[in-house]
């Protein structure tokens, strides 16, 4: 699994710093593909329940799984990249939201509190504790700096599957759910709206937007829970 999070932690870095204004999304999607493919791993979207690209590119009111295309970024664009890889039997995910040029400072506030969720998330991802101590402490953050979380999404376990139990909510009680234990592996990730936490999906059945226009931002790692505290296995 520590390879094929690297794999994956080293693909975001690359497509992050080459996504600026005039960038298609499509060709962040082929330098992915390339990247994964000649470090001798698969890319996990691709083919995943039909999806046809390597990454998800989710731009501004797009919350996740936007499938790239010929629209161009555009200065003062928020961008969410979405990766999974595949290598030796085990899957890696992970995500981030890169502004494009200069974005406002509310636009720049949605994007620092969703990263800092994340990282509150993965604090609470300790031996002992339950998995809605995660998602207490994710929206606990998001919502004390004014934005809300997505709720129709949620992290996951992940492993030999790409997508196993349990399921992590970005909300809800503590104390609550699976107890945590040493050798799970999960992951996390945030999705969090400058509005409402509403979302739909668009008639490509992928693409899921906020309800009302607002701007999304997404931030994912895996993680390992161990006696010595949260392993980030998508560390670059």
């Amino acid at each position: 699994m520590a390879i094929a999070c690297r794999i994956a932690a080293e693909t975001l870095e690359k497509v992050s710093v080459m996504a600026s204004a005039g960038v298609k999304t499509r060709d962040l999607d082929s330098v992915a593909y390339d990247f994964i493919r000649g470090a001798g791993a698969k890319p996990a979207f691709k083919g995943y329940r039909g999806y046809p690209a390597t990454l998800c590119v989710s731009v501004n009111d797009e919350v996740i799984h936007g499938i790239p295309s010929l629209r161009s970024l555009k200065n003062g664009d928020l961008i969410s990249l979405d990766v999974g890889v595949l290598t030796d039997g085990y899957y890696g995910d992970s995500a981030r939201t890169v502004t494009i040029g200069a974005v406002t400072p509310d636009a720049e506030k949605l994007v620092s509190v969703t990263r800092e969720a994340l990282y509150a998330g993965i604090a609470a991802a300790k031996v002992g504790n339950r998995v809605s101590d995660i998602s207490n402490a994710v929206q606990t953050l998001v919502e004390k700096n004014g934005f809300s979380v997505v709720r129709e999404f949620v992290g996951h376990g992940i492993g030999r599957k790409l997508h196993e139990d349990p399921q992590i909510p970005n909300y809800g009680e503590p104390g609550r759910g699976a107890l945590l234990k040493p050798g799970m592996t999960l992951a996390i990730e945030p999705m969090v709206n400058a509005g409402r936490p509403d979302v739909r999906v668009l008639a490509d059945k992928w693409t899921a937007v906020t309800l009302d226009g607002s701007l999304s931002a997404h931030f994912e790692h895996t993680v390992a829970v161990t006696e010595n505290g949260p392993r980030i296995l998508t560390y670059c």
